[in-house]
């Protein structure tokens, strides 16, 4: 395993962002990840996990180490009459993934279809879309302690999924590094295509039998349509939370913004659209240099080529504050700001 001195981080994050790892290795099993913790313990905790880098803003150089995750691996572990219990390398590419399950019929992660990033970011972002989320599909991980140096198993209740949340964003935040993950899919398909344009997309594809190869190829389609491809423009999806208010906040703004798009939630609750309320404030198409908003969907900030960290984490700022006066609603970063 060889250390890696002064290493560019551009092409291992999607935003495209050039900034410095002091020190850079990769390791493709836990017992390769343990030898590099007992080689070169981490000083002041400066070391960092890094998967697919697709949720990540990097502002500064890494005065540390980054240790890139390349575990593989796909494998079916066990089955029963309705599911079967698939287990994945945490450094498994994720749209990858959902192919593999979309090609042995395995139903479940069909709505999750081209969300960038790895394998292991699922559990730790309770990633979702389309009105499925990883919890929905979640049996265990394997996770493995950067500072007790050993492998815990966490169920879906260790794990206290939420929007967006896991406990390893919070009160394990930094502590663990994800290994594998096993999924809990349908033998039989449980179609969900009410949430967004998949309906109409299906539609339009002019698909007559129901499958969750469709439902893919719908998701894509969307995605496709309205998100910039890292590739071409650099960018780590969604890069705001869609806020929830309470049903009195939310006939509040109604009545002055009659055309709010908000969805009703348990607990007298509405999640609100953060895309709606950025593109209100003016922000869509908005371009500063090379940090931008993207023209076709608000929430997602953009480098258009030689953007810095800062200059897109101040373009993020100033949208905060701008939909915050207009609505008087706090949007939530869903990005890591590092």
């Amino acid at each position: 395993m060889q250390i890696l001195e002064n290493v560019s981080l551009k092409s291992y994050n999607t935003f495209g962002i050039n900034v410095i790892a002091k020190q850079f290795t990769k390791f493709s099993t836990i017992d390769e990840l343990n030898e590099l913790l007992a080689a070169k313990p981490a000083e002041n905790n400066n070391q960092m996990i890094l998967g697919g880098g697709s949720n990540i803003l990097f502002t500064k150089n890494f005065d540390g180490i980054v240790l890139k995750n390349e575990i593989k691996g796909i494998e079916k572990v066990a089955e029963d009459d309705d599911f079967v219990y698939v287990k994945a390398g945490s450094g498994e590419n994720w749209h990858q993934f959902v192919l593999y399950c979309i090609r042995y019929n395995y139903a479940g992660v069909e709505n999750l279809s081209l969300i960038p990033g790895n394998v292991g970011a699922s559990p730790m972002q309770n990633i979702g879309a389309y009105g499925v989320e990883i919890k929905d599909v979640f049996h265990e991980l394997e996770a493995f302690h950067l500072h007790d140096r050993k492998s815990v198993k966490f169920t879906l209740s260790d794990c206290h999924f939420g929007y967006r949340e896991s406990v390893f964003k919070n009160i394990y935040k930094n502590q663990f590094a994800i290994a594998n993950v096993t999924y809990k899919l349908r033998k039989q398909p449980q179609f969900n295509t009410t949430y967004g344009a998949i309906e109409q997309e299906l539609e339009k594809m002019n698909v007559k039998d129901l499958s969750i190869q469709a439902i893919s190829q719908a998701v894509i389609n969307i995605r496709s349509s309205k998100l910039p491809d890292p590739k071409d423009i650099g960018n780590a999806g969604s890069f705001f939370k869609n806020p929830s208010v309470t049903t009195e906040k939310f006939e509040s703004l109604k009545k002055e913004f009659p055309h709010i798009v908000g969805y009703p939630l348990q607990g007298n609750h509405f999640k609100l659209a953060a895309g709606w309320l950025i593109e209100q404030c003016g922000w869509k198409g908005f371009r500063k240099g090379d940090a931008g908003c993207h023209a076709k969907q608000a929430l997602v900030l953009v480098n258009y080529g030689n953007a810095t960290g800062k200059e897109v984490f101040d373009l993020s700022t100033d949208i905060l504050k701008s939909v915050e006066e207009k609505f008087g609603v706090e949007l939530e970063r869903e990005v890591n700001i590092l």
